[in-house]
């Protein structure tokens, strides 16, 4: 029989977009109704008042300096050195006429493109980090790399979420997986001394994980969130209590796993701004590379990709044509758990270099919601993670160079860039159909 499902949401995963009009349809006879959607104009004008008063109201004097170079690139960049003021005032005035060309679109049933939020969101970055850096200097490629590194869980997690979200589960469990990745991570590591053991370690650890949540939510059809709630709860319990019972009686035995290396990629590493952010990293950072561009080619242009899309889509469907659908599910949801699992040693093995309690923080949960915000797409899930670690890491650059900005609101920053990014700038978006619903076959 044949395989091949067809559903509109798998169109437009191929990548082509939904027609937007009112006219009848020449061939179908279907007419095509534009919902309008305020949301960016809205947020656009909330950004932009915000703009006003911190660039042009309560402006700042002196210049924001910008370095490009680190002191070992081959090509030393000159820095930038900008008015804080002149260059906010200028900067407001675009974002103003963004946030009316926004609405204007809107009033015309046209949607807001991507790349207009793209334009809007670099313009409101600079002037913000122009004005908190008056009188100081900015150090572009360090605000990079911090960015990557924090956003390497989120990736691997959001990476996971996708592909268990497409299949048809919703994985709240992504928190545990990661922990449990790098609680494992760092106990085999140590005890072996190599690290490329712990990673596998990481793997199967969240494999794991992931394996529960398939096997109450898809056999035994729990419902789905409760079972990652439960299980993010457990792993938490159990690998703050091994790690107080356990690994704090020999550290040196348990807790001390070797690190990956920094390894430069000869000439793309010297590529200024670029090769020290990309291309001066650990081994876990290459496997991310090539994880979001397999997982991306996988969905999109595989019979594999098509199934999990098929399944989670409409899984009558499927089984119509002779997928198996709970198999299809249960495997693809421990798939996931080993993605998200390396994301989890990548805390041990390439950033901390032990275990702590909890040493997670919530980063399941907002590479849970950079796979909303990325609307189930491994590409836009990546860009949506990064986002979310570059707000992590302008915290602390900004708290080095004595940013005015209150401490305590530079510690919610990335929780309130999550906010927004969710709620207003993600527009309107709809899942896969069947995620979150358990599926038993006739």
């Amino acid at each position: 029989m044949s395989e091949n499902v067809s559903t509109n949401n798998l169109a437009s995963d191929a990548g082509v977009p939904p027609t937007e009009h009112n006219n009848p349809d020449s061939t179908s006879g279907l007419t095509t109704i534009v919902i309008k959607s305020w949301k960016a104009p809205i947020v656009f004008a909330v950004f932009t008042v915000i703009a006003i008063l911190l660039f042009v109201v309560f402006g700042r004097d002196g210049s924001s300096t910008f370095r490009l170079s680190t002191d070992s690139d081959l090509i030393q960049l000159p820095e930038v050195v900008l008015p804080t003021r002149g260059t906010g005032i200028v900067l407001a005035v675009l974002l103003v006429a963004l946030t009316a060309f926004s609405a204007w679109l809107v009033s015309k049933d046209r949607r807001v493109r991507l790349w207009v939020i793209a334009v809007f969101a670099v313009l409101f970055l600079v002037g913000f980090l122009t004005w908190a850096a008056a009188g100081q200097t900015i150090p572009v490629p360090g605000l990079l790399i911090g960015t990557v590194s924090l956003s390497v869980p989120l990736i691997f997690g959001a990476l996971g979420g996708v592909i268990s979200e497409r299949v048809g589960v919703v994985n709240v469990a992504i928190e545990g997986q990661l922990l449990a990745g790098a609680f494992v991570s760092a106990v085999v590591a140590s005890v072996t001394g190599n690290p490329f053991v712990g990673l596998i370690g990481a793997v199967v650890a969240g494999a794991i994980v992931s394996f529960v949540l398939a096997a109450f939510s898809i056999k035994y059809l729990v419902d789905q969130v409760i079972v990652g709630v439960v299980l993010n709860v457990l792993v938490t319990g159990l690998t703050s209590f091994l790690y107080s019972q356990v690994l704090t009686e020999d550290p040196g035995l348990l807790n001390s796993p070797p690190r990956f290396d920094r390894i430069p990629i000869p000439l793309l590493s010297e590529i200024p701004v670029i090769g020290p952010t990309l291309f001066r990293q650990t081994i876990v950072v290459y496997l991310m590379y090539i994880a979001v561009a397999l997982v991306f080619w996988g969905l999109f242009r595989t019979k594999w990709g098509l199934r999990v899309r098929a399944v989670g889509e409409h899984p009558q469907a499927a089984d119509t044509v002779g997928i198996k659908v709970n198999s299809t599910r249960f495997w693809n949801v421990s798939l996931a758990g080993a993605i998200a699992g390396l994301g989890g040693a990548y805390f041990t093995l390439g950033s901390v270099g032990a275990f702590n309690k909890e040493m997670t923080a919530g980063a399941g949960f907002i590479a849970l919601a950079a796979v909303i915000f990325g609307r189930w797409d491994p590409i836009r899930a990546t860009l949506a993670a990064l986002l979310f670690g570059f707000a992590s890491n302008l915290q602390n650059v900004l708290g080095i160079i004595g940013s005015p900005v209150p401490s305590e609101f530079m510690l919610m920053l990335p929780y309130v860039v999550t906010i927004f990014a969710v709620a207003g700038l993600v527009g309107r978006v709809r899942g896969p159909a069947a995620a979150g619903k358990p599926y038993v076959g006739s």
